[in-house]
C-alpha cells in the first residue's frame, strides 16, 4: 500500500426505532502522504460521519457495516498495541474504537481539529494542560518536558506569548486563538494525518485566512497529510490537491483540484459552484441554489408593500434611518474582586454615523468584536447608547428612537424588526411554528384569531414553506427552514426596516443562496429596507447597494458597492477583500495583504490612517459617496489627489 489512508467501500448505518438509516453508502477515496484532500458537501451529506469513522468516534447508535479504512504508517510497525501488517498498515474499521490499539493511533498518528473550538476545549482546564495531556498519554514524557514542548507548539501555531498562553483558559481567548490552541493540541505529537472538520467555518474571513495559511505552513514543516472537511468551495480552491464531493452518503465526483473546478461533470457539483457568491457576478445575476424556494406573496402583505413603494417614490432622498454619533462603552472589572474602575472600559462603538435610504440595503461588514452587533442592538434599544441619536422616519414624523418612552417604543418596534444569526437558539423550542410566527401579532394585539391564522399561513407561503407544517416544532426543520421561519416572524408586523445580523453565516453554501435570493425578492416585492450585517464581503456584495466597513468600534470606510470593490482605500478594507476565498484555483488568497494578522490593529495602519501621528480622524469625502476615515496630513493630500 503506497497511500497514507485508503477508504474502500465504506458503509455506516445508524440504528433507529424505525430501522437502520444508511449514512454512508460505498464511500471510497485516498489520501497520499503529504497531500491535502478536501471532502466537500452540504450538511447531512456524510462528511463528518466519514471523519468520525476514521477517528473511531462514531456514536453508539452507529456502526460500520461494510468496507475498509486502511491506514499506513511506518511507526505502527514498532507498536505492540496496534495489530499492523508487516508493512505498517492497519484496518481501522476492524479495530475496537475503545481498545488500546485504536488509542495508540488516534491522537498520536491521526489527529483531528473539530469545528467548534469552544465546545471542544474543557472550560475547567488551562490550554497548556489540555495540550500537554496529549503528550503525557502518547509519549510518556515528564511533565516538565511536556510543558516545554507545549510552549514550543503554541509558539509554532502563532500565539504572541506562548508561555503566558499555557496558563490561560479557553474563555480568555478569541475565536481565532482558540482554534490555534486546537491545532496545537492536534499537532503536538506530530501526526502523519490531520483530519480538519470545518476548521474555519465559525471564524471571520481574516482569521480564516490566517488559520488556512497556518495549516499549510505546518503541513510543509511537519510533512503531514491533511483531510479537510468543508462546504466552502473557496476554501477548497485555496488548500486542496484532490477533491471528493459527497451527497447523501455517496461520492458524486472525485478528482484533482483543477479537474473539479475546470471540468465539473456531475450536476450536483455544478450546482454547488453556481451557489457560491463571488465578486465577479454581473449586474442582475442571481445565485442558483440547489433547490429553489418557491414563495408566494399574498394580499395581506402586498397591500403594505405597495404603500411602501409609493412612499419610497415620494421622497427617495429622505433617510429612513439616520444614525448620528453613536457611542457605547462597557465597563471592565479592575482592581480586585469587587472594584470596577469608573473610567475603565472597552469602547465597543465609537462615534458611528451613517444613514439608510428607503428601499436600499446598507451592508455593515467587519470582524467579530468590531461592534456590529452592539450597534444593531442599540438601534433596537436592546442596549442603551452612551451618546448619539437614532432618527427614524415612521411615515408621519421623524423620531429619535433613543428618546422614546416605553409605550412609544413598543409601537415603533412594529416598524423595525430583527433577523437573528442563529436560527435555532432564536426560536423557542417549546412553541409550534404557528405560535412562533403569530406571537408578534398577539403581543401587539393585531387582529382576531381568524386574521392571525390567515396571516401566518400567508407568511409561511411568503418564505416558501408549506402552511401544513404549522403544528411542527423548530427541531423538526433544517437550518435553512428555521431561518425562513425567523424571517416570517420578522415580517409578521409588516415592518419598513429589517436588521439582518449575520443571517446566513451558520448555513451551507446552497442554503445560503436560497436565503439571500429570498431576502432580495422580498425587498423588491414588499418595499423593505435592510441593514445587512456580515463579516463576509462576498455575501454583502451580492445583497447591498452601499457598504460600510467597521473596525475597532469605528466606521473606517463607506462607499457604493461598486466603488468599494473597484477602489478600496483603507488598509483594513483591502485586508477584508483579500481574505475572501474565491472558488477558483487560479485566484489564490493574497495572504500578504493581511499584514501578518495586524490588519485589524489601528496602530499598524500606515498614514494617513494610523493612530500614531495624533490629530483628529474624520470621514473624508473622496467623491461619489465614497468616504474613508483619515487624519489631516500630507499623506491625506496625496490620497485625495489619487482618488480624483
Amino acid at each position: 500500500m503506497t497511500d497514507l489512508l485508503r477508504v474502500n467501500d465504506l458503509h455506516v448505518g445508524f440504528r433507529t426505532q424505525g430501522g437502520t438509516v444508511s449514512a454512508l453508502r460505498g464511500v471510497s477515496f485516498r489520501v497520499r502522504a503529504g497531500s491535502t484532500v478536501a471532502l466537500v458537501g452540504e450538511s447531512g451529506s456524510g462528511k463528518s460521519v466519514t471523519a468520525q469513522a476514521i477517528m473511531g468516534l462514531l456514536p453508539r447508535s452507529a456502526r460500520i457495516t461494510r468496507g475498509e479504512i486502511l491506514f499506513h504508517d511506518e511507526a505502527l510497525r514498532q507498536s505492540p498495541l496496534a495489530p499492523a501488517q508487516s508493512d505498517g498498515t492497519v484496518d481501522l474499521a476492524k479495530l475496537d474504537p475503545t481498545g488500546p490499539g485504536f488509542r495508540c493511533v488516534r491522537g498520536d498518528r491521526i489527529s483531528m481539529i473539530f469545528q467548534e473550538p469552544m465546545t471542544s476545549l474543557s472550560p475547567l482546564h488551562t490550554v497548556g494542560d489540555q495540550i500537554g495531556e496529549v503528550l503525557l498519554l502518547h509519549s510518556g514524557v515528564s511533565r516538565g518536558d511536556a510543558r516545554r514542548v507545549t510552549v514550543e507548539m503554541l509558539r509554532m501555531v502563532g500565539f504572541p506569548d506562548p508561555a503566558r498562553a499555557f496558563d490561560t483558559y479557553p474563555f480568555e481567548l478569541s475565536g481565532g486563538l482558540r482554534q490555534r490552541a486546537m491545532i496545537a493540541m492536534a499537532l503536538v505529537c506530530r501526526p502523519s494525518l490531520l483530519v480538519a472538520d470545518e476548521p474555519s467555518t465559525a471564524l471571520d474571513v481574516t482569521i480564516q485566512a490566517q488559520i488556512l495559511r497556518l495549516i499549510q505552513d505546518l503541513q510543509a514543516e511537519l510533512g503531514m497529510a491533511v483531510l479537510i472537511i468543508t462546504h466552502d468551495l473557496g476554501v477548497v480552491a485555496n488548500v486542496a490537491d484532490e477533491v471528493v464531493v459527497v451527497y447523501h452518503g455517496e461520492v458524486m465526483e472525485a478528482g484533482t483540484l483543477h479537474d473539479i473546478f475546470d471540468r465539473p461533470a456531475h450536476p450536483y457539483l455544478k450546482a454547488l459552484l453556481k451557489a457560491v457568491p463571488h465578486f465577479d457576478m454581473k449586474p442582475g445575476e442571481r445565485l442558483v441554489p440547489l433547490r429553489e424556494i418557491r414563495h408566494q406573496t399574498g394580499h395581506l402583505l402586498k397591500q403594505d408593500g405597495a404603500a411602501a413603494h409609493s412612499a419610497q417614490g415620494a421622497d427617495k432622498a429622505k433617510p429612513l434611518l439616520d444614525v448620528r454619533h453613536i457611542t457605547k462603552s462597557f465597563g471592565t472589572r479592575k482592581g480586585g474582586l469587587f472594584g470596577v474602575a469608573p473610567k475603565a472600559g472597552i469602547r465597543a462603538v465609537d462615534d458611528v454615523s451613517f444613514h439608510v435610504l428607503p428601499g436600499e440595503c446598507l451592508g455593515l461588514v467587519g470582524e467579530s468584536g468590531c461592534g456590529k452587533t452592539t450597534l444593531s442592538k442599540i438601534l433596537m434599544r436592546a442596549v442603551a447608547a452612551d451618546e448619539g441619536e437614532v432618527i427614524f422616519d415612521d411615515g408621519e414624523k421623524r423620531v429619535d428612537l433613543l428618546k422614546l418612552d416605553d409605550s412609544a417604543l413598543v409601537a415603533m418596534r412594529r416598524r423595525v424588526q430583527y433577523v437573528f444569526q442563529d436560527p435555532f437558539s432564536s426560536l423557542n423550542p417549546r412553541m409550534t411554528v404557528f405560535d412562533l410566527v403569530a406571537e408578534p401579532l398577539v403581543i401587539h394585539n393585531i387582529g382576531d384569531l381568524a386574521y392571525r391564522r390567515e396571516m401566518v399561513a400567508e407568511l409561511m407561503r411568503v418564505v416558501g414553506l408549506d402552511p401544513r407544517f404549522l403544528n411542527r416544532y423548530p427541531h423538526s426543520f433544517s437550518g435553512g427552514q428555521r431561518q425562513r421561519i425567523g424571517i416570517a416572524r420578522a415580517l409578521a408586523l409588516k415592518p419598513r426596516l429589517l436588521l439582518c445580523d449575520e443571517p446566513v453565516s451558520a448555513l451551507d453554501v446552497s442554503v445560503q443562496a436560497q436565503i439571500l435570493n429570498l431576502l432580495k425578492d422580498l425587498q423588491k416585492e414588499l418595499g423593505l429596507t435592510y441593514l445587512f450585517i456580515s463579516h463576509n464581503l462576498a455575501v454583502v456584495d451580492y445583497m447591498a447597494d452601499r457598504i460600510a466597513v467597521m473596525c475597532a468600534g469605528r466606521l473606517v470606510e463607506m462607499a457604493p458597492r461598486e466603488a468599494l470593490f473597484r477602489n478600496p482605500m483603507h488598509p483594513y478594507t483591502k485586508a477584508l477583500l483579500s481574505a475572501v476565498p474565491f472558488p477558483d484555483p487560479r485566484r489564490r488568497l493574497d495572504l500578504t495583504a493581511l499584514m501578518e494578522g495586524r490588519a485589524s490593529n489601528p496602530q499598524a495602519w500606515p498614514e494617513p490612517f494610523g493612530i500614531l501621528g495624533g490629530g483628529r480622524y474624520d470621514m473624508v469625502d473622496l467623491g461619489g459617496g465614497h468616504f474613508v476615515r483619515a487624519r489631516e496630513c500630507p499623506a491625506l493630500a496625496d490620497l485625495l489627489e489619487a482618488a480624483s
